[in-house]
């Protein structure tokens, strides 16, 4: 079993975002102030909607505010699956307009086509990133690093900055950051809503293998916080 990182929990949905926006806003301010320029890397699905909306009424400076995703959907950037689009409607919106947001999907017509296209738009991100947000799936997925896939090797031990993944047992092919890029940033957030994700999460933190409950890789490390938020 492995030490727990910091755990936060919380009685609402409602306080966990407002708490986590208000820590999140600091963070990139504090970049800003320190650095001249701050990065964000935040994952896609629904629970992180409200946060999104939230996050974009702070008081940051955000047109020094780099903004990617942990991984995308190869699909069109006006589909309802994509993870840019998400991004677009509910974060890059309000204060956080003027923000810099580069994502994952370009001309080519599949990931592995364009893996390199999309290393090359991130080169000049801010590094570290300063804030990483990610959730997880109730199979212990996060980024597109599915249980026992193929490219699972890949993404927790490539040195490149991201990795093309086609998950069998998921729609859609997939461009992912791996674990090398996640790690290297600064704060690690894992933002988790439900009694499933809980018992997920303990799961998590027994199981051994990362390639079989891939969000370990992220929880049984030393470099990088992380702190996990979580409400019923």
């Amino acid at each position: 079993m492995i030490k727990e990182s910091v755990f936060k929990s919380f009685d609402d949905k409602t306080s966990l975002e407002n708490q986590l926006a208000d820590r999140i806003a600091k963070q990139l301010q504090e970049a800003v102030d320190s650095r001249g320029k701050a990065s964000l890397i935040v994952s896609g699905g629904s629970t992180p909607v409200k946060l999104f909306q939230l996050l974009s009424h702070k008081n940051v400076e955000w047109s020094e505010v780099y903004i990617t995703l942990a991984d995308e959907r190869w699909v069109d950037n006006d589909s309802d699956a994509s993870n840019e689009k998400l991004v677009r409607t509910h974060l890059l919106q309000n204060k956080a307009h003027t923000a810099k947001f580069r994502g994952l999907k370009n001309m080519f017509s599949s990931p592995e086509e364009g893996c390199a296209m999309t290393i090359e738009q991130l080169a000049n991100f801010p590094s570290p990133f300063d804030v990483v947000v990610l959730g997880m799936g109730n199979d212990g997925h996060t980024c597109s690093w599915f249980p026992c896939s193929k490219e699972i090797e890949e993404a927790l031990s490539t040195e490149a900055l991201c990795v093309a993944v086609n998950p069998g047992s998921a729609l859609n092919p997939r461009l992912s950051l791996s674990k090398t890029a996640i790690l290297a940033s600064r704060q690690i957030y894992l933002h988790i809503v439900g009694e499933q994700k809980l018992a997920v999460y303990r799961q998590a933190l027994e199981n051994e293998d990362a390639k079989n409950m891939p969000i370990r890789a992220v929880l049984a490390q030393h470099k990088t916080p992380v702190d996990v938020y979580w409400s019923a």
